[in-house]
């Protein structure tokens, strides 16, 4: 029966947001994320301005995966704004239609900078919306001062945001982009990557790595994808992306929680942690969970949790301004 539904399920095709071409996996998990919000899950006002809401209704348990996804993410990337009074700067890279700087906007939680990287076509979409959409704008303008905003189809720059068209894979490419706008290797940087890396291979998801943690004194790197992909269930994972032409070049570093801390050490990051989602969601504030709970009736929680033990969050931290990174957990 689960494998059966696994078989089905549309689920899994959402995450492929490192493909050549990526444009419907990520617009397709855009939607998984509106839809999400749109039955209660979590608050993001937002997301209506880059997607339209969808027309056929979402599995709960795709539902709580998100949930928990975002709920994960979001707590890691608020303690390194807190441990670093948002004296910062964020680099979320594969961002794709992602909605977090208006959130921390709308929390006074904004970094001194807020970076964006995605394939040129994303971004280009992006910024397309952001022009025409005054909810989008306008916060950009008010958290703005001073010199004149850039903005072309591939590019976006203002004082606390900015959008740049990049493949990750080409390192030179990307430090000299991100250096045009003022990246500042000697503050504190938090790198955010949902669902990314996976789709590199081992060789330029290391390189990336590495180039992060030399790149900066004073570092965290969050990194959420998939793990456990040794048994039947992730085979089928595997399989079902293939089909849809999604490679997961990198799926051999997602074999365990093991593999996936010992990537982060071996490439010069001093500290790191795993978790897989099953205790990630045990972990989160409980009145919080049992009130999304009640959002939907689920049928088969042996399938969410088949699904939350395949996919994981791990972080890494180099703190070379001694700000307590290391002790940053759930």
């Amino acid at each position: 029966m689960l494998l059966l539904r696994l078989e089905l399920e549309p689920h899994f095709s959402t995450v492929c947001t490192f493909v050549l071409d990526r444009f419907s996996p990520m617009l397709f998990a855009s939607m998984l994320h509106r839809f999400a919000v749109s039955v209660g899950y979590w608050p993001d006002p937002y997301i209506q301005h880059f997607v339209r809401q969808a027309k056929e209704r979402k599995a709960p348990e795709i539902n709580r995966g998100y949930y928990a996804r975002v709920q994960a993410v979001n707590l890691l990337l608020d303690a390194f704004l807190e441990r670093t009074g948002c004296n910062c700067q964020v680099i979320s890279l594969g961002a794709g239609l992602d909605t977090t700087f208006w959130r921390l906007k709308d929390k006074n939680r904004l970094p001194r900078k807020y970076f964006e990287v995605d394939f040129p076509t994303i971004v280009a979409r992006k910024i397309h919306s952001i022009k025409s959409k005054p909810p989008l704008s306008k916060p950009i303008m008010d958290s703005h001062s001073g010199q004149s905003l850039l903005i072309n189809s591939h590019s976006l720059d203002s004082c606390r945001y900015c959008i740049v068209g990049a493949d990750l894979r080409n390192l030179p490419d990307l430090e000299e982009k991100l250096k045009k706008f003022n990246l500042e290797t000697q503050l504190p940087t938090v790198l955010v990557a949902e669902c990314v890396l996976v789709y590199m291979s081992p060789e330029q998801s290391a390189s990336l790595i590495k180039w992060a943690a030399c790149a900066f004194h004073t570092a965290m790197i969050i990194n959420y994808e998939q793990v456990n992909m040794g048994d039947r269930f992730g085979q089928i994972m595997v399989e079902n992306l293939q089909r849809r032409h999604c490679n997961l070049a990198g799926v051999e570093t997602c074999q365990s929680l093991e593999s996936q801390r010992g990537r982060l050490v071996s490439n010069g990051w001093e500290n790191a942690s795993a978790l897989d989602m099953m205790k990630v969601y045990s972990s989160l504030p409980q009145d919080d969970v049992r009130r999304i709970e009640k959002l939907e009736f689920l049928d088969e929680k042996e399938l969410l949790e088949q699904l939350l033990l395949h996919y994981c969050v791990s972080w890494a931290t180099k703190d070379g301004q001694n700000l307590g990174l290391a002790e940053i957990s759930f």
